[in-house]
């Protein structure tokens, strides 16, 4: 597999396909999958320069990753790329807990054993920053810049509220100890100087946090990334998809990709959307595709969680959406709508002590059924844990992108085991995502800017 360039595991869905755009409108072909392939597989998609396994690991415990991450990234290993990366969410959603990223640093340093583990995490296209080690993040599309321990969501987050903004200090917390950083003077100063940092780390397993404020970084990063990733000694990393973003601008300086860039149009489709999220911002986009003509349907979440009152609770929920559905109108589905919905505290209540994402795979159980009964051919799907158990119960084998629809959220195709949902085209979007009317325009195939 000399072709491959590298492999990525994603912590969830939606950073999965976030990843998957940053390669392909970069000129690098990407395919995602949810179990690792076998070389076998990968021979169904020609000209393939690069592998992504969508996980769920940031809705996991310590113990529960320890477990489970190990015998996945072997098999990913056995591809023999020369980088591999553990991609985590922008935004760090992590806590020693839940999701936590200094366990993943562990189980990679013990699995690549190397002498630094680099950890990028801006990308500026999606505006995330690191200046100093403090990680700063937008807030929704084109909102103002917060300190990530100011950031109007992620300070509310509903499982992993973020207290830091400091990387180094957030994942001490999860129990990691050697650091260095190359900071944005350090980049300034160019290749000879991070080269030189890198030397100087004298300790297995360093790692090292890589400042990221604006696009003329990343070529310094990307260098300094693949000059230490080889076939013989592959790299482990570990970052947002600001990883991508600066290994493509390097190659783009070298004259790398070898595919072109182009994306047919999307055209209008009718739109379905699945949403999990209890983002202000998705509140915002539920509001506005209600506001140009969306059906709006709210969960009952509790009947849906009681085994009790679960299949009524399924099948009274199709009867509700496929009469609208039926006479062409685009429809938001929702477990969630903002913080102060009133379902968010009972519902919290009630997943205790059930399956890891039960409410997750229960909106997929429904979003297939509606899906085998009326044939929609765009759907989108919000929150990215949501998406995961979502994408689970869709039967996804593999995704190949279509185009970009937002940064960080592109439409793409699905191949299910379904044959009834097998080229149906689903966008995945993490609750900060998009424009307050992205959901019209996935239903418009149109493109943010």
């Amino acid at each position: 597999m000399a072709d491959i360039r590298l492999t990525y595991y994603g912590d969830d869905f939606t950073g999965s396909t976030d990843v998957m755009e940053a390669l392909e409108v970069n000129g690098v072909h990407c395919v995602l999958f949810l179990e690792p392939p076998t070389i076998e597989e990968l021979e169904q998609y020609p000209g393939i320069q690069a592998v992504g396994v969508a996980g769920v690991s940031r809705s996991m415990t310590p113990e529960e990753m320890q477990q489970e991450l190990p015998p996945i990234w072997k098999r990913i290993h056995a591809l023999n790329a020369p980088l591999f990366h553990y991609k985590v969410c922008s935004t760090f959603d992590s806590s020693a807990e839940t999701g936590s990223i200094g366990c993943a640093i562990e189980i990679g340093g013990n699995l690549w054993k190397r002498k630094v583990i680099p950890l990028v995490v801006g990308a500026p296209k999606l505006g995330r920053y690191v200046v100093f080690r403090n990680l700063f993040a937008r807030s929704g599309f084109n909102g103002d810049v917060y300190r990530l321990d100011q950031h109007p969501t992620m300070r509310h987050h509903p499982v992993t509220p973020m207290r830091k903004s400091d990387l180094r200090s957030i994942l001490a917390d999860q129990g990691v100890m050697g650091f260095e950083e190359i900071n944005i003077l350090a980049l300034d100063q160019g290749i000879q100087e991070v080269r030189r940092r890198i030397e100087a780390c004298d300790c297995p397993n360093t790692v090292l946090v890589f400042d990221t404020l604006t696009d003329a970084h990343l070529p310094t990063i990307g260098e300094a990334l693949w000059e230490g990733a080889t076939h013989e000694t592959p790299l482990f990393a570990v970052g947002s998809s600001g990883i991508e973003y600066a290994l493509t601008a390097h190659w783009n300086t070298q004259q790398r990709p070898a595919t072109s860039v182009s994306f047919r149009s999307a055209g209008e489709q009718q739109v379905l959307v699945m949403s999990g999220s209890c983002s202000p911002v998705t509140e915002r986009q539920i509001a506005t595709a209600e506001q140009n003509g969306f059906v709006v349907i709210a969960l009952d979440t509790l009947a849906l969680l009681d085994e009790a009152t679960r299949e009524q609770t399924l099948l009274s929920t199709i009867d509700e959406a496929l009469p609208p559905l039926l006479e062409g109108k685009s429809m938001v589905i929702h477990s969630c709508c903002g913080r102060e919905d009133v379902r968010l505290s009972a519902t919290k209540l009630a997943i205790q002590g059930l399956e890891r994402g039960a409410l997750g795979k229960l909106q997929g159980r429904l979003l297939r059924q509606l899906l085998m009964r009326f044939p929609m051919r765009r759907v989108a799907v919000t929150g990215g844990d949501t998406s995961g158990y979502v994408a689970q119960e869709l039967g996804i084998l593999s995704l190949q992108m279509v185009r970009p629809m937002s940064p960080g959220s592109p439409l793409c195709k699905m191949h299910s085991t379904y044959a009834e949902l097998d080229g149906v085209e689903i966008l995945f979007k993490g609750g900060q995502v998009g424009r307050d009317d992205l959901f019209v325009a996935i239903g418009q195939g149109s493109v943010e800017k």
